[in-house]
Formats: structure tokens, C-alpha cells, sequence
């Protein structure tokens, strides 16, 4: 699957075949954030709508591909970790800018890494943006529903006469009267 390097060293080999499963995982990973950034900007559609439906529908296709990228994050942590053993680096050093670094003595590498990275950088802004929005529109939608909640208790507590039954119409009594009928 990978490219072949017949000229090179063992530990060069080892780096060449970890990159080329970098490369191979983080195109994974893009594929699968392009697939959600329609979703999420769907989603705001949604929330502006109040679809409930819908918006079931829309947060199980995310939960679907949030799913899939965390194992694809594994894969990815797991190559990085196998990298940072190859190079002696700490692997929490290892992000992809870095990389571009030491790949200096391999440019296509280098390149294919940086447009990978770019591309990413993209998606994930996208994402945000969808995400902060979507963020927003439902803590509005919570203050509504708070807002109503505590109307609708505060209508029950209120004092006065409004406790109703069937015989309010007949039963109702004058309250500039007070309790006394004078003509008893």
C-alpha cells in the first residue's frame, strides 16, 4: 500500500511507512469532518426551525461520524506514537507543522502532509463557526424555555382568585362587598 524506498535506511523506511499511514489516517479523518460540516450547518436550519424531528434525525448522523473519527484518532495517536519512537521525539511534539519540519529531506512527503494539514485547518473552521452558532441558537432556546418555565410558575403562585371550578360563573362574589351580606 505504501511507497517503496529501496535507497534509504531502515529507520528512514520505518519513518517513510509510519508518514505514508499518517498521510493515509488523517485523509480518513478529513473525509469524515467534510461529511460533517453539511450536518452541522444543516443543524442550525434545523434549530432555527425548532424541528425536533429533524433535529434527532441530524444529531445521530453526527453522533455516527463523531464515533468514527474518535477511532480514527486512535489510529492516529497510535502512528504518532510509533513516529515519535523512530525519531526519539516526545510525541505530544509531534503535530502535523513539526512533522513538515523534519520531513524536510522528503519534499513530496512534506507536501502531501501540509496539504493534509491545510485542508483540516479549513474543514475544522468551518466546523467551529457551525458549532458556535449552533451553540447559541440552543442556549437561546434554553433561556426561552427557562424564561417560560419561571412565568408559569409565577402565574400559579401569584395571589389572587383564580381557582376556578365548574360553578365559577354563578358563584362569583363582589370583592368590594367583603364577607358580610347586609341584607341577611
Amino acid at each position: 500500500m505504501g511507497i517503496r524506498y529501496p535507497d534509504m535506511k531502515k529507520e528512514e523506511k520505518d519513518l517513510a511507512s509510519l508518514m505514508d499511514e499518517l498521510l493515509e489516517v488523517l485523509n480518513e479523518e478529513k473525509e469524515i469532518y467534510e461529511e460533517l460540516v453539511p450536518i452541522s450547518e444543516r443543524k442550525t436550519k434545523v434549530l432555527i426551525k425548532e424541528d425536533l424531528k429533524e433535529l434527532k434525525e441530524i444529531t445521530d448522523k453526527e453522533q455516527l461520524l463523531i464515533d468514527r473519527v474518535s477511532i480514527i484518532d486512535k489510529k492516529r495517536e497510535k502512528v504518532t506514537k510509533n513516529i515519535s519512537v523512530v525519531l526519539n521525539k516526545d510525541p505530544r511534539q509531534l503535530d502535523l507543522a513539526t512533522l513538515g519540519t523534519i520531513l524536510c529531506k522528503q519534499p513530496d512527503e512534506r507536501k502531501k502532509l501540509n496539504l493534509v494539514h491545510d485542508s483540516l485547518k479549513k474543514i475544522m473552521n468551518r466546523l467551529v463557526i457551525a458549532n458556535e452558532q449552533n451553540k447559541e441558537l440552543i442556549e437561546n432556546s434554553l433561556g426561552m424555555i427557562e424564561f417560560n418555565m419561571n412565568y408559569i410558575k409565577s402565574t400559579r403562585m401569584s395571589p389572587g382568585n383564580n381557582n376556578y371550578d365548574r360553578n365559577a360563573a354563578t358563584s362569583y362574589t363582589d370583592p368590594s362587598r367583603g364577607g358580610f351580606d347586609a341584607k341577611q
